[in-house]
């Protein structure tokens, strides 16, 4: 095993890598070599208001397992763990820590982020699960997550129309466990065009592209032509972590439907809507998800490992540490990285 390894970190918006020993495994413990960390729209959205003192981010993760402590590990089912496995796991630990958000990075054991050469899963009550899915479909777990928590909460029922606002990772997953659930007719609003390309791949009924269509008046006139008798969506999910797509979202919903709300997980502020108009007239149920439970992440992984679809494909970039900063500006409103479009980026430590 490797005496030292590399981790990203950031502060405010800035990224440095530095270089800290690896410790062997304490009982029960596991150590994962890095295989994929994936840039979500929580890590964008805290850079984006600049990270407050220092932090190891990275907390959509999968890894091969390196070592593990004595008296070896199970994982959340009960399965032996074995050197060799690939593993993924909840960055969060239900009451004992995250993994993802360590602020303090130069105290050992210093890899409790994906974006490092590997991840110490030491905080207790970790999930971990095993899988045999393909890398860029095993990053996706954490994600598909909320998609399954956004779905079940949301109600979606056979045969309803569905519009998901935002065709990032946390909206195509949305579009998948929608579908999953019975949606008939599922509107995608988002862009760039290779996000939506991939919608329809994944599902998607109707796609509706924000860079070409600007005007939220227009967006919301072409969702309405799209269902029952104009009347709106029985379920629309807010996943694009934008402030201006809820008050809009809200237009697209029908009298008596539901309105998820699955973007904002970091406080980008407060909008100004009227509740009469777009919550009381309708008598419109509104949702809200926080994160995920470890029944999610079973539910989850169950439908990724099933295949039926190319989730890989949502992986569309991979960089190495050095260029972590590279995929956050990437992220940060243009959605290219060197001329092409980016759908999902991952951070890859180490090559083939």
């Amino acid at each position: 095993m490797a005496t030292t390894g590399r981790a990203v970190i950031a502060h405010g918006q800035d990224f440095e890598i530095r270089e800290y020993p690896v410790l062997d495994p304490e009982p029960g413990k596991v150590l994962l070599r890095q295989e994929l960390a994936g840039i979500c729209g929580t890590d964008l959205h805290n850079w984006q208001n600049g990270i407050e003192g220092e932090m190891v981010l990275g907390h959509e993760n999968v890894g091969i397992i390196e070592a593990i402590g004595t008296g070896g590990a199970v994982d959340y089912i009960g399965r032996p763990l074995e050197e060799g496995d690939r593993v993924i796991f909840s960055p969060g630990t239900m009451g004992y820590g995250a993994y993802g958000f360590y602020d303090t990075p130069d105290v050992p054991p210093h890899f409790y982020g994906g974006f490092a050469d590997y991840i110490y899963l030491g905080l207790h009550n970790t999930l971990m699960l095993k899988t045999d899915c393909t890398p860029e479909a095993a990053v996706l777990t954490e994600p598909f997550t909320i998609g399954v928590h956004a779905a079940m909460r949301g109600q979606a029922q056979l045969g309803d129309t569905v519009v998901v606002q935002g065709s990032g990772a946390i909206g195509l997953v949305t579009l998948l466990c929608a579908k999953q659930m019975g949606a008939a007719q599922i509107i995608m609003v988002g862009g760039p065009a290779a996000r939506l390309e991939l919608a329809k791949r994944y599902g998607a009924d109707v796609t509706i592209n924000i860079e070409e269509i600007t005007s939220p008046e227009e967006r919301t006139e072409q969702v309405l032509w799209h269902t029952p008798m104009k009347q709106g969506a029985d379920v629309v999910f807010e996943c694009s972590g934008f402030l201006a797509a809820t008050p809009e979202g809200l237009g697209y919903v029908r009298q008596s439907g539901t309105f998820v709300e699955v973007g904002h997980f970091v406080d980008m502020g407060s909008i100004d809507f009227n509740i009469n108009q777009l919550l009381m007239r309708k008598n419109l149920r509104f949702e809200a998800v926080w994160a995920s439970t470890y029944d999610h992440f079973v539910r989850g992984l169950r439908i990724l490992e099933k295949n039926e679809y190319p989730y890989g494909d949502m992986v569309s970039h991979t960089l190495p540490l050095e260029r972590v900063e590279d995929g956050f500006h990437a992220l940060n409103g243009t959605y290219r990285l060197g001329g092409e479009e980016v759908i999902k980026i991952a951070v890859k430590a180490w090559d083939d």
